[in-house]
Formats: structure tokens, sequence, C-alpha cells
């Protein structure tokens, strides 16, 4: 039973069912209906998005197990007591695990593309996999640039959606509505995403510096660091309160209301704990509730199935 434990651990099993929940509601409670409403077909739909979803969270697994490979020295500094790799599980057991994950993504990327009117999709995974493995050998270690990196994958998983959509786009009355909530809510992703990757550096500093890492907390400081994270905050609670205000001119209620108490008011607790924080724990419980209020935030297309 240990070794259970261990792997779900180096796949990050929460990470991917958040993956999975965020296809899921995005499919489900927005594109479909807007397709619905549009009386048109929608090309992700039945086993072809459940094949999607399982890719998606290949691809995520991969990329995780890849980063662990290579996190190795650093990890036994940063959170020795989650070591997996060499502890448990042997390297070479680590990438097989990784070229088979990867290598099953991407052959249900070409089936999909084969199946359906989605075009370049197994290309794209692809693409994705040496992302990945290039953030975890060199990205990663560079100021800014794996932090961009993660964030536009995480963005990319409601993103995915919507390039495999693209054969539809071409008809107006789906343009406008689709778009503009992909967009919404692929840029929260994206910037909530940015924020808690550089809280994770900040987290993790003792070991990024012994092995030659020039994340921001190394490169600039702590308190640059911290400005940093302040500023996307202040972008992300503005964009939101923009939004409510557009919302509130459809009566969305309840939509507006859950977003200010679940989404907006956390997002402030966090800002007040950021220039409070520290210490390696202060800035780990800080990750822990960017991460909720990242889940808060997807949850909320609960209310398109609603209003749509």
């Amino acid at each position: 039973m240990k070794l259970l434990p261990a792997f779900l651990r180096l796949v990050r099993w929460p990470n991917l069912l958040f993956i999975a929940i965020t296809q899921i509601l995005f499919v489900y409670c927005i594109v479909h209906p807007v397709f619905v409403k549009a009386g048109l077909s929608p090309n992700i739909a039945g086993i072809y998005f459940v094949l999607l979803m399982i890719s998606s969270v290949l691809l995520a697994a991969a990329g995780n197990i890849i980063n662990d490979y290579f996190d190795l020295n650093i990890d036994q500094i940063n959170k020795p007591e989650k070591l997996v790799v060499e502890k448990i599980i042997s390297r070479r057991w680590v990438i097989l695990w990784h070229l088979l994950f990867s290598g099953i993504g991407i052959i249900i990327g070409f089936y999909i593309d084969i199946k359906t009117n989605v075009r370049f999709l197994g290309f794209t995974h692809m693409f994705l996999v040496l992302l990945l493995f290039l953030y975890s050998v060199s990205f990663k270690k560079k100021l800014l640039t794996g932090n961009i990196l993660i964030s536009l994958l995480t963005a990319w998983v409601i993103l995915v959606v919507y390039w495999c959509e693209a054969s539809n786009l071409t008809r107006p009355v789906l343009i406008g509505s689709l778009t503009r909530i992909t967009f919404l809510y692929a840029g929260f992703a994206f910037v909530i995403s940015l924020i808690r990757e550089v809280v994770k550096d900040i987290e993790d500093i003792e070991g990024d510096r012994r092995f030659g890492c020039y994340t921001m907390p190394i490169a600039l400081g702590l308190n640059a660091s911290k400005v940093f994270v302040a500023v996307w905050l202040v972008v992300l609670i503005g964009t939101l309160l923009i939004v409510q205000f557009y919302v509130l001119n459809y009566k969305w209620w309840w939509s507006a209301a859950y977003c200010i108490v679940f989404i907006v008011i956390p997002l402030l607790y966090i800002f007040k704990l950021l220039f409070q924080a520290n210490k390696s724990k202060d800035f780990h419980r800080l990750s822990s509730l960017i991460k909720a209020a990242m889940l808060t935030g997807i949850l909320s297309m609960l209310f398109f199935r609603v209003y749509l």
C-alpha cells in the first residue's frame, strides 16, 4: 500500500482531479449550453470529451513526473518528507511512467483528430510534452520563464476545449459569447496560477538557491517578489469586480454574490497575509489558500448552467 500513495503523490492527484473538474464544468456548464442555444452540435461531446479529459490528465501527470525526476536534489532540501523519486519509486520507473503517460496522451490527441473535426490536437500534445520537459530541465530555473509557462499551461486546460471547437467558431452566433467566457476563465486561470507560482518559489527559495536556480525571490529578493504578487492580486481583484458590474446588468444576483464572498474576499485575505508572511510555512499556507480561491473561481462556472 506504500507504493500506491507514493505514486499518487508523484503525479499530484489533486491537481489532476482539478484539471478534470475544470474541463467537465467548462464543457457541460458553458460550451454545451451555448451550442444548444445556437442549435448546433459541438465537436467534443460524449466519448470524445472523455478522451480529451483523459489525455489532459495524462499529459499533466507526465509533466509532474518528469519535474520530480529532475527536482530530486532540490526536493531533498525543500520537502524531504514528501520525496518519492528514488526513495520509494526508482528513477527508471519514473521515466517509464513519464513516457507511457506522454505517449498515450499524444495518441489520444491524434485519435480525436481523426474521428472528429478537431485539427492538430495530436501535434499540440507533442508540443506540450516538449514544453513540460524543457520546463523541468531548464525553464523553471530562469526568472519568470517557468512561472509564465506553467500559468499558460494552466490556462490551456480551458483553451484546449475552445481549440477543439475552432471549426465551429466561424459562426457569429458562437464567436461572441463563447469567446468572451473562455478568455475570462483562461485569463483568471493564468493570473492566479502566476501568483501561486511566485509564492511557491518564495516557499522553495533555500533549495532553489543551492542548486543554481534564478527564480524571482533569488534574483530580485523577497520584498520585490511580494510586490509582484500584490500587483497581480490587485489586477485580479479589480478585474473580478468590474466583471461583476457587467454581470449585474443581466440580474445574475447569486453569481455576483458568490464571486464577492468566495473569490474576491478570499483574495483580499490573501493580499493581507502576503505582507505578514516571512517563513516558508507562511508561504505554503498562502499557496494553499490561492489554490482554494482558484477552485472557487472555477466552480463559478456552475452559474452559467443556470443562467445561459
